[in-house]
Formats: C-alpha cells, sequence, structure tokens
C-alpha cells in the first residue's frame, strides 16, 4: 500500500504556490489541525521555507511524512543526485519520505531519469520513490523498470476530469494515484450538484468533492491559507458518499475539464 495511505491517512497538505510568512502560517495551521503529510517540489522555490515551517511546528520527524519532486530541468547524471542533496538540506531532513518525477523527462525518454530516481533510493536518499504526472502506459514501463515499490503517481484529479484509464492502469500495477487540483481550482462550485449533496450530510461542497476523491482510492493533496478551509479539507473522514452520490458526481467526468495540460506546460505528455 502507498505511503500515501499508510502514515498519512490520505490527506497530504500542499504547498504550491506558496512562501515565505504565508507558507509559515499555513503549514502551522494545518500541523494543528491534523495534518502529518506535507509536499513541496524543487520547481515551487518553497522547500527551504517548507523545512522552516516544519522545523517550526516541533512535530517529531517520525510524525511527517515529507515529499518532494524533482524538476526536469536535473534530470541529469550531474544534476539529479546534487538537486535532491540540496533539497533535503532546505528541508532540513537526512532523507525525503517519498521522492517524486515531477513529469515525465521531456522529449518522452523516462528511462534515464527512473534509473536516476532508484539510484537516489538505492543511495539512501529516499524512502520511498514515485512519478507525477505520468500517463497509463508510462506507469506500466516505471513499473517495469524500478526495483523499489512506487509509492504513487501524483496527477489532476478531480470529478470534472475522466481519469478512468489511469485508474485501471493503478489497479494493474499496484500504483496508487495521489490528487492535485482536487477542487478543479474551484471550477467545480459552478456545479450545484456538490452543494446539494454536502447539504444531505452536513458537508459542504468542498468536502463532498475530496471524500468523492477519497471514495476512488485516491489520496488528496489539497492547499489553503484561510484556517477554515484547512481544517474543513482536513475533516472528511467521518462520512462516507452513498453510491448513488457517487455515481451522481461521477457523471460529471463527461465534461472532462482539464488544467494542467500542454497549454500550461509545454512538455506535458499527451494524457490519457
Amino acid at each position: 500500500m502507498s505511503i500515501y495511505f499508510e502514515k498519512t491517512y490520505q490527506r497530504c497538505f500542499g504547498t504550491f504556490p506558496l512562501k515565505g510568512q504565508v507558507l509559515h502560517d499555513a503549514i502551522l495551521t494545518a500541523a494543528g489541525v491534523g495534518y502529518r503529510a506535507f509536499d513541496t517540489a524543487q520547481m515551487y522555490g518553497n522547500e527551504a521555507d517548507t523545512g522552516a515551517a516544519l522545523k517550526a511546528t516541533g512535530l517529531p520527524r517520525e510524525d511527517l511524512c515529507i515529499t518532494t519532486k524533482v524538476d526536469t530541468a536535473n534530470f541529469s547524471d550531474d544534476r539529479f543526485l546534487p538537486s535532491v542533496e540540496k533539497s533535503l538540506k532546505d528541508l532540513q531532513i537526512d532523507k525525503a519520505d517519498v521522492l517524486l518525477l515531477h513529469w515525465p523527462t521531456p522529449g518522452g525518454e523516462i528511462v534515464p531519469s527512473l534509473k536516476l530516481l532508484q539510484k537516489a533510493f538505492d543511495e539512501g536518499l529516499a524512502a520511498n520513490i514515485g512519478v507525477s504526472n505520468y500517463t497509463a502506459q508510462m506507469m506500466r514501463d516505471a513499473r517495469a523498470i524500478l526495483d523499489a515499490p512506487i509509492a504513487t503517481n501524483q496527477v489532476e484529479f478531480h470529478p470534472l476530469l475522466n481519469q478512468g484509464r489511469l485508474l485501471a492502469a493503478a489497479i494493474e500495477t499496484g500504483i496508487p494515484l495521489a490528487s492535485y487540483c482536487s477542487v478543479a481550482r474551484g471550477e467545480v462550485f459552478k456545479y450545484p450538484l456538490f452543494g446539494e449533496i454536502g447539504d444531505a450530510y452536513g458537508k459542504s461542497a468542498a468536502q463532498v468533492v475530496l471524500r468523492w476523491i477519497l471514495q476512488k482510492g485516491v489520496s488528496i493533496n489539497t492547499m489553503s491559507t484561510k484556517p477554515d478551509n484547512i481544517r474543513a479539507n482536513f475533516d472528511v473522514m467521518d462520512f462516507s458518499l452513498s453510491s448513488i452520490d457517487m455515481a451522481r458526481i461521477e457523471e460529471l467526468n463527461k465534461i472532462n475539464y482539464r488544467i494542467v495540460g500542454k497549454g500550461l506546460v509545454p512538455y506535458a505528455p499527451d494524457f490519457d
């Protein structure tokens, strides 16, 4: 089972695009409401701020699950491991709990970067390794290439996007999915269905969305700077959606609304 499910209770606090005092305050609030998993990346430019904030929480290191991601700019023999070592220094930790490749290698040749990821694991720089933004076929390829278990494939996942092929690949390969853009950057709130369902459970529209993701077997990665929202995003374990409500939400997959694609990231792969 993925480290995201074993150690984080399926809920991770994301840090993009926060920096400085705003990030510091958000992490302390998140830790106060119960978050123990925190996600950052080299590309975010906030690893040092994240490390300082996590230190300030006073939480024991063994209670934390810290994920960071290697930028594609560092997917080379001379840059990969030094970049990971810098990330660990900035985060003030000896090893990452989860180390991901942030994107497939631009151009599509994923084998060299996967082998470098394996090397980082073998050298003890990460307790667990995984990928992000991989297609279903890339998940299969990664499973065949890597010797270490693959903790997760972190991808855009929300009710407005059909990720059926990735879910099938997750079952096939044993690589769990983790979500980002879990509420589609607010786009889900244009649909009254979530509020209507939430009223029946005494929950907010956002909590219904997050619960739907969890019941799809996908861990959630959320970010907010508002204390009430941080608490609400964490408070999604005390109810379950009925099969009927799950199916009603599932119908919105047909919209197939994608946020992170080639229009935003030119080197993004051709997603499923």
